[in-house]
């Protein structure tokens, strides 16, 4: 990526808005929204957001913009306010409109430098929620390298019912439970009612927390800031705090290249791997890093996990949510623990303005006694990170299984298979899957589905309906963060393009087996041949609009499904 960094530092922009008469048309259009002689010589930093009341999740995200604006003045700079988008995962999920879930990563990221870029922006500071909001952030943030932070809008506080802690993923559950006969019509409602009490992010170790504890591990948001819940006070104080680290940032010419660094990506690998964060996090952080021109690999993944320990008891496979996290010490205790260990590059610069080693200097490196959200590193859940990369002839280019929580983590199986979520679905609530079977979900992957959706509803429904010990699931498709069992996901090649995915019958033998790492089809490979002769690439499900552009130009899972 070429650098044409100029230098930057407070009063003095890209603008160049006071020099000339000439520009005395931009001076009249930015008064016209609250420029003052003497704003014109003031850095300009763009303000984006993504408010919005489609989820929880968003909700309240402006009120978060007011205060970093506020802050930003009081600092000496200008904000730009500007809104980007949100499809909210755990709403459109089972749906087609699921599809458009990963769509918005990209439409954010060159929504966030189509206008930074267009309007020659300083710096910016985005504030996001939901899923993609925060990997479509950093996309677009690498993209502008102009100095840059992150500000998480905030987890959701847990529901209670019955004596337990919900998230959204007790719903999904609820479902298949209600169906199999295992919970009361009372229950199910009960559940329903009080699993999201108000504004924030979902609240277990998900995709949301899983990226905002990855961000902060890589130095692009302010420490103790991703696990904050998105109603307590602090979080407010949080976003104010960012918008004045941001002016340091211009002051001191710190670019998001400067911080995004390989190392800064293998230190947010390793915090994933700790806490036991969404399998998501392999295919977003592979694009932001694709974004950065770093070569960031499957294969790191899988080295990072064989070295790292998993130590937090989070949901969905643990017991906690994330604010339980924050009142332990959040992500800087982690990282300290990590640290200590030897695990984490201590060099990393961060949006502080100092190294991850400097940030943490006072953070104690073990976890608070009386409590077993943090376990003591040399105690882990386990002795290795929950993400592993599998591969083999169902899955050349790489496939990625999540095991923890596991009774087992191998089966041997017949195929059961389905060319679309809907037909899986209707399979497992109608009693038709048995234990010992393996389901195949394809043609859901970035191209074929379009839109790679995720597969909650499906695995949400076999737990509920008791089959999560016992059953096995692979796709081309994605999970949601709050997705566990014996599944894999990101199959590559997919089924659209011909993957061998698309060669399984009914009845034929799969193994998935997480210890060796390998995914493998029973199936000779002159019989795989003659299928291959045989196949016909479907029709495009869409032919104009997004998804069809999407599917055009998107990437293969294997390499974050990017589209430039």
């Amino acid at each position: 990526m070429t650098d044409t960094r100029t230098k930057r530092k407070l009063n003095w922009n890209s603008h160049h808005i006071t020099q000339g008469d000439e520009r005395a048309p931009n001076r009249a259009m930015l008064r016209a929204v609250g420029f003052q002689d003497g704003d014109f010589e003031k850095a300009i930093i763009g303000v984006a957001h993504a408010q919005s009341n489609i989820t929880p999740c968003n909700n309240g995200l402006g009120e978060l913009a007011d205060h970093i604006t506020g802050a930003i003045h009081e600092g000496g700079a200008m904000p730009q306010i500007y809104g980007t988008i949100t499809v909210s995962d755990g709403i459109s999920m089972g749906t087609e409109g699921m599809k458009c879930s990963l769509v918005s990563r990209e439409v954010i990221a060159d929504s966030i430098e189509t206008v930074s870029r267009g309007q020659s922006h300083d710096g910016v500071i985005v504030v996001g929620g939901c899923d993609k909001n925060m990997p479509g952030a950093m996309i677009g943030i690498a993209r502008l390298n102009i100095p840059a932070i992150f500000v998480y809008g905030g987890t959701i506080k847990p529901g209670h019912y019955d004596g337990k802690d919900l998230t959204i993923v007790s719903v999904f559950e609820a479902v298949g439970a209600y169906g199999a006969g295992k919970m009361s019509r009372e229950d199910f409602e009960q559940i329903e009612k009080r699993a999201c009490p108000g504004n924030g992010s979902c609240g277990g170790m998900y995709t949301a927390n899983t990226m905002s504890s990855a961000f902060e591990a890589m130095g692009m948001s302010l420490p103790h800031s991703s696990t904050m819940s998105a109603v307590d006070a602090e979080k407010a104080v949080s976003a104010a705090d960012s918008a004045r680290a941001l002016i340091g940032l211009i002051e001191q010419d710190i670019r998001p290249l400067d911080i995004l660094t390989k190392e800064a990506f293998e230190n947010a690998i390793t915090v994933v791997m700790a806490v036991g964060g969404s399998t998501n996090a392999v295919l977003h952080l592979m694009a932001i890093a694709h974004a950065c021109e770093i070569d960031l690999t499957l294969a790191d993944f899988e080295r990072i996990r064989e070295r790292t320990p998993v130590f937090c008891d989070l949901k969905p496979s643990g017991r906690y949510v994330a604010t339980d996290l924050h009142e332990v010490g959040g992500i800087p205790r982690v990282m300290k623990m990590l640290l200590s260990a030897g695990l984490l590059h201590g060099d990393c610069l961060t949006v502080t303005g100092k190294t991850v080693a400097e940030n943490l200097a006072d953070e104690p490196d073990q976890p608070n006694p009386g409590q077993d959200v943090i376990l003591p590193f040399e105690q882990p859940l386990y002795q290795q990170g929950h993400l592993a990369i599998l591969r083999g002839n169902l899955a050349p280019e790489g496939s990625v299984a999540k095991i923890s929580g596991l009774k087992f983590i191998k089966i041997t199986g017949p195929a059961r298979v389905f060319d679309s979520e809907e037909e899986c679905m209707a399979a497992i609530m109608g009693d038709q899957i048995r234990a010992g079977d393996v389901l195949v979900i394809r043609y859901e992957g970035p191209k074929g589905g379009p839109g790679m959706r995720e597969m909650l509803s499906p695995t949400s429904a076999i737990i509920g309906k008791g089959l999560g010990d016992s059953v096995g699931l692979i796709t081309d498709g994605r999970f949601s963060g709050g997705t566990y069992g014996l599944v894999v996901g990101h199959v590559a090649p997919e089924a659209y393009v011909g993957g061998p995915i698309a060669l399984v019958q009914e009845g034929d033998t799969i193994e998935l087996n997480a210890e060796t790492c390998e995914l493998t089809l029973h199936v000779d490979e002159a019989e795989l041949e003659r299928r291959r002769a045989a196949w016909i690439a479907p029709e495009p499900r869409y032919k104009r609009g997004v998804l069809a552009k999407y599917a055009r130009v998107v990437s293969s899972a294997a390499r974050g499904a990017v589209t430039d």
